[in-house]
């Protein structure tokens, strides 16, 4: 069974950071290209950033280039995102994904 379960959200004034956890079983980790996506309140999922299998490739929506970095730690089966000069805008709820697939997300708040 596919488990996903992020950790790792708060609140947090504008501005300022958060780091994201996601730990994974049920599938072979190391293999599968992973994704982040998040729901703010009233509004649609929405995709974050994506990483290859091996880490070296990564991918942003426009709005969080330069903001968010996404790596994995393949030997732990886990997933990261850093959230730096956060916004309002950012606030929802942050999913880890296995392509559409996503478990237990994280709330992230962002304001003063």
């Amino acid at each position: 069974e596919v488990q996903l379960v992020a950790s790792g959200g708060g609140l947090v004034q504008p501005g300022g950071s958060l780091r994201l956890s996601c730990v994974a079983s049920g599938f072979t980790f190391s293999t599968t290209e992973m994704n982040w996506a998040r729901q703010a309140p009233g509004k649609e999922l929405e995709w974050v950033s994506t990483i290859s299998a091996d880490g070296r490739n990564t991918w942003f929506r426009s709005s969080v280039e330069g903001r968010f970095t996404i790596s994995r730690d393949n030997a732990k089966n886990m997933l990261y995102l850093q959230l730096n000069s956060l916004k309002t805008e950012d606030t929802g709820i942050y999913y880890c994904r296995k392509g559409a697939y996503r478990g237990q997300g994280t709330q992230v708040t962002v304001s003063s």
